[in-house]
């Protein structure tokens, strides 16, 4: 099969990111009087979305829409100024970036976070490279593992599904890509590891960015 698209995720997949992440939300919580967590947990707290991630940081008690919306708040204005501090592509990302715009193969972008800042965070980091279509989560759309921003990407880009390559790090990646019919990669320079991957559906594992290029 020749695939001519790819769809990534960006967090833990294109930009190593969970510094900035981690410090942002560690600032809501001590402004709250709440205990910060260390950097590595936030590889298993991020992934879901926001209000997801606000869930799992924040104790029980503060749960509630109203909390979790003044928390989404002030997060993003943190992590509005602060998103690219620390965060960068991961090694061999730049090289496989070359590699695809040199052959023409179209590519996206599929996030859960929140659109605005996907698409500055690109903006920022990845401009070199040509993206046909960056997505994070939207008002009105369903966040992965959802494949309906799949589908949107698909349409528009007028690939065949049979020739996408779906690009992650966590089992929410891979059960987007399978709910939407799409060769599913799992990749280990991100945030999870492979029993994760394998274990949401991961129809291959691959270690390096450069090993893509071999599926194509």
């Amino acid at each position: 099969m020749k695939y001519n698209a790819v769809i990534f995720d960006l967090d833990g997949t294109l930009l190593d990111s969970v510094e900035d992440l981690a410090d942002s939300v560690n600032m809501v919580l001590e402004n709250m009087g709440l205990p910060a967590y260390e950097t590595e947990k936030y590889k298993y707290f991020v992934g879901d979305g926001l209000h997801k991630l606000l869930e799992r940081t924040l104790p029980p008690e503060k749960h509630d829409e109203a909390t979790i919306a003044s928390c989404s708040a002030r997060f993003l204005e943190i992590y509005g100024k602060r998103a690219a501090n620390k965060t960068r592509p991961y090694a061999g990302i730049p090289e496989l970036l070359d590699e695809l715009d040199r052959r023409n193969v179209k590519k996206a972008i599929l996030s859960n976070k929140p659109h605005p800042a996907t698409v500055e965070l690109v903006r920022k980091l990845l401009s070199n490279w040509k993206f046909d279509f960056v997505f994070g989560e939207r008002p009105g759309v369903p966040k992965k593992p959802d494949p309906a921003s799949v589908f949107e990407i698909v349409n528009a880009i007028g690939v065949p599904i049979g020739q996408i390559l779906y690009l992650g790090d966590t089992a929410v990646d891979m059960k987007t890509a399978n709910a939407a019919g799409i060769y599913a990669v799992g990749v280990l320079w991100g945030f999870r590891k492979a029993d994760e991957l394998i274990g949401a559906g991961a129809d291959v594992i691959i270690e390096k960015p450069l090993e893509l290029l071999k599926l194509l």
